[in-house]
C-alpha cells in the first residue's frame, strides 16, 4: 500500500509549507499530496484552506488578496515559534524540492467552492514546462475539473469524494477515471469494495491512525494520505506487519 504525505509531513511540521514538503522528500514515500488555490493576480499557491485564517497571522480568502500580500503572512507560527516566518509556496517553489526525488506529486485542485477559472489548465502548463507531467495526479472534489483534466489525458486524475456513492466507480468512469480518493469512513463501506472489484484505483485519505491503515491494507486499498507519513512507514514496514 502506497504512502503519500499530505500537506507534507503535516502532522510535525506546519502544513503545506516549504519545511513540510523538505521534510517529506527526505523520506521514502511514494508520492507527496499538496492543495493549490489562486490569488487574485493569479499565482498559483499551496495552501489548503480558502482563507488563510487557520493557517497564518492573515485574515481573509486567498482569491482576494495578491500575491504580494499572500508572501507576507507568517504560515508557520500558529503551529509552533520554531516555524516563525514560513511561507505559502508558490507551486514552482514545491517543484524545486522535488525536482530531483522520484515521488509522485498529487496536487489537489480546492476548485469545489470557488472556481479559479482556468487552475487546472494553469497547472498543467506549469507542469509540462517543469517536466513533471509524467509524476503528477490531479484531483478535486469538484468533478468537472477532474472531467476536464481527464480529457486532455496528459496526466492522471482522480475524483475526491466525502459521500457514500451507489456504484461509484461506473460514475468515475463516466467522469473519465478509473481512480477514486475517498474519506475514511466511506473505504469501510460497500462501495470501496465494490470499486476495488471492478478495477479501480482507490486511496483514502486522512489516515492517521496505524490500525486504520492495516485494515485499509487487508481490504486491498492501494494507498492512503496521512499527515504522518514518518510514522506510517515505520509501522507499516516494519515486520511485525509484513
Amino acid at each position: 500500500m502506497k504512502i503519500y504525505a499530505d500537506g507534507g509531513c503535516s502532522g510535525t511540521y506546519p502544513e503545506n509549507t516549504l519545511a513540510a514538503f523538505e521534510a517529506a522528500g527526505n523520506l521514502p514515500v511514494s508520492g507527496i499530496k499538496l492543495t493549490v488555490h489562486l490569488t487574485k493576480d493569479r499565482e498559483i499557491v499551496v495552501i489548503h484552506d480558502e482563507k488563510v485564517d487557520r493557517t497564518t497571522d492573515g485574515t481573509g480568502f486567498i482569491k482576494d488578496m495578491a500575491f504580494s500580500e499572500v508572501r507576507k503572512l507568517d504560515a508557520g507560527s500558529w503551529f509552533s515559534e520554531e516555524y516563525a516566518g514560513e511561507r505559502i509556496p508558490t507551486l514552482d517553489e514545491v517543484f524545486d524540492i522535488f525536482e530531483g526525488t522520484n515521488h509522485r506529486l498529487n496536487i489537489e485542485l480546492k476548485t469545489d467552492i470557488f472556481p479559479y477559472e482556468r487552475l487546472a489548465d494553469k497547472v498543467l502548463e506549469k507542469a509540462e514546462k517543469r517536466d513533471f507531467s509524467d509524476r503528477l495526479l490531479i484531483s478535486s472534489f469538484n468533478h468537472e475539473d477532474v472531467q476536464t483534466v481527464s480529457q486532455k489525458k496528459t496526466v492522471e486524475s482522480a475524483i475526491l469524494t466525502s459521500d457514500i456513492y451507489v456504484d461509484v466507480y461506473d460514475y468515475a468512469r463516466v467522469v473519465g477515471t478509473n481512480r477514486i480518493h475517498m474519506s475514511l469512513p466511506g473505504a469501510f463501506q460497500r462501495m470501496a469494495t465494490d470499486a476495488l472489484r471492478k478495477g479501480a484505483i482507490v486511496y483514502v485519505y486522512k489516515v492517521n491512525e496505524p490500525d486504520y491503515a492495516r485494515q485499509l491494507q487487508q481490504i486491498g486499498i492501494h494507498g492512503i494520505f496521512t499527515n504522518f507519513p514518518e510514522k506510517m512507514l515505520a509501522e507499516l514496514e516494519s515486520p511485525a506487519n509484513q
